[in-house]
């Protein structure tokens, strides 16, 4: 028995429409009431989808940055460039509000907006959602600063993307990073050495010339800069840092060199040292730390956002691979071993954007609810999307078989890309960490979270005694201490096992209950799919 074509090879999947084939990703728009955004997403999901677009991203890693400290003639210009691609990556994400959306439109639906773009964007080029995303993310922060903000305000509304590396005064948007982390300290802020040094009052308000070294300088390309440093007396501060000066010299930013990590490849993730670089304070003195948290919040969401996408694409991609391969007289989709594997798959990819969507959601309310769920659950979905991920794609790269392990094809970056997301902004023990300090802060807020979550689940018993082991361990801080992981893993499955109750097929939601509470799903995908009619959640997952 053959496939399509004669020699049994797989089309290449291209020419497809993201959104209109997803309608999981449509409902939760709709749930969002971002309906009004709809036709624009349309637009989004073909772009994301056409093969042009497919080819840019693939080229985007192919073709990686360059650093090029000095010019021809000796002068330091610390300049990464990149390949066309990568501005064309840049440019969709820009257009398609990726980077201040959410910021800049009043309506609370516009999160969900937002996460339906960055949800499909990273499934086609994962890199530039970094200084995107920080962008957007770097947007409250700005704000503290009214002076400077006035300058900026316009220049990060604007849905165009400019890539010139000139004076950030002379251009009409601008990108900025964050350099936080530091070599001796890492996730350990409050060890930071860079120093900050007064340097009198400007029009932006009080300035400093800092000094000292940056381990992890995200995309140094970036316009400016969020990053922290001691000012003394004053404790650790935030501040921005332009790469160049409003005067037009060049800031003391030098790039040492780039990462060449395992993925991510397209961004140029970099190690910097300040050299009496000026800076302008962003919040108060000595509120450094304080000052980032609400930037780290939506940096983690769109962490899981983007550990949903690439779960999705891998599923996508497995499911496209596994119709039209044929093996022992039939396809691949088929064969029952295989057709429960992407069964549980789809299971999980639903469950990781319902939760993911669901905090977007969140993050467009200022209710009290609202505030408590995203401020524990935001750090555990971060912590079991992004892990999670990495498991999935290694499972989809296995369906294509050898040819899943070769560079031609998509799997090798999807699977290279997803641990980023488990390390950045806060590896899987810091998030945990987050979250027992979310509750031991709030503990009635955390029970009234957990009270809510029960209220969901009906009289589903198998997550009620799940969720009754969570209340229980919210009376033995001690012991949860040393149960971080455990806990950050049973809250994210009984909040996903009540939003697939509430919002998926009644035949979805049954297979994740019965699968993942039933007593035998295993370590690995497949084990149990929860459902003796597998190919019905295939027919749910993606419309090809």
């Amino acid at each position: 028995m053959l496939g399509i074509h004669p020699d049994n090879q797989v089309p290449e999947l291209k020419d497809y429409n993201l959104y209109t084939s997803d309608p999981l990703l449509q409902a939760a728009v709709q749930r969002g009431d971002a309906t009004w955004r709809t036709q624009e997403l349309v637009r989004q999901g073909a772009e994301y989808g056409a093969a042009d677009t497919l080819r840019a991203g693939e080229e985007a890693n192919t073709h990686l940055p360059e650093l090029h400290i000095y010019s021809p003639m000796g002068a330091r210009i610390d300049e990464v460039r990149f390949h066309p691609a990568w501005h064309r990556m840049m440019a969709i994400a820009r257009r398609n509000g990726i980077c201040n959306l959410p910021m800049f439109d009043a309506r609370p639906s516009a999160w969900v907006a937002y996460g339906a773009s960055i949800y499909m964007h990273c499934q086609v080029e994962a890199g530039s959602t970094c200084p995107s995303t920080m962008t957007k993310a770097s947007i409250p922060l700005l704000r503290k600063n009214a002076p400077l903000w006035a300058q900026l305000e316009s220049k990060l509304a604007c849905s165009e993307y400019d890539a010139r590396d000139v004076v950030f005064l002379d251009k009409p948007a601008l990108t900025i990073g964050m350099g936080m982390t530091e070599k001796q300290g890492g996730s350990d802020l409050r060890t930071n050495t860079t120093t900050a040094v007064a340097a009198g009052s400007g029009a932006w308000g009080d300035e400093y010339l800092i000094n000292g070294h940056k381990w992890f300088f995200s995309a140094p390309m970036c316009d400016g800069h969020l990053g922290l440093a001691n000012a003394f007396e004053g404790g650790l501060t935030c501040f921005f840092v332009p790469r160049w000066r409003p005067d037009g010299t060049k800031n003391g930013v030098h790039i040492l060199r780039l990462k060449d990590k395992v993925g991510d490849r397209s961004n140029g993730s970099g190690e910097v040292e300040f050299h009496d670089a000026w800076g302008v304070r962003v919040g108060e003195l000595g509120r450094g730390i304080a000052t980032t948290v609400e930037m780290a919040s939506q940096t983690r969401l769109d962490c899981a956002l983007a550990g949903a996408g690439l779960m999705r694409q891998a599923l996508v991609q497995a499911l496209h691979h596994a119709r039209h391969r044929f093996a022992f007289g039939k396809a691949l989709a088929d064969q029952p071993a295989m057709t429960v594997l992407l069964a549980d798959m789809a299971l999980e990819a639903q469950a990781a954007l319902l939760l993911a969507m669901d905090l977007a959601e969140r993050h467009g309310s200022d209710e009290a609810a609202d505030v408590t769920w995203r401020r524990i659950l935001t750090p555990a979905a971060k912590f079991w999307n992004c892990k999670r991920s990495v498991a999935f794609t290694g499972e989809a790269m296995e369906v294509f078989g050898g040819n899943g392990y070769v560079e031609t094809g998509p799997m090798g970056r999807l699977f290279r890309q997803a641990p980023v997301n488990s390390i950045w902004e806060g590896s899987g023990n810091v998030m945990c960490l987050d979250v027992l300090r979310a509750v031991s802060r709030e503990p009635q807020a955390a029970l009234q979270l957990l009270q809510d979550l029960r209220a969901q689940l009906g009289a589903e018993p198998r997550v009620a005694a799940r969720l009754d082991g969570l209340q229980a361990a919210l009376r033995d801080p001690e012991q949860l201490a040393r149960r971080a992981r455990w806990f950050a893993q049973e809250l994210v499955l009984v909040a996903q096992a009540a939003l697939m109750l509430r919002h998926a097929s009644a035949q979805a939601a049954t297979a994740f209950v019965a699968s993942r509470f039933g007593g035998d799903w295993g370590m690995v995908l497949g084990a149990n799919c929860g459902t003796s009619d597998p190919a019905a959640l295939l027919r749910e997952a993606w419309v090809e």
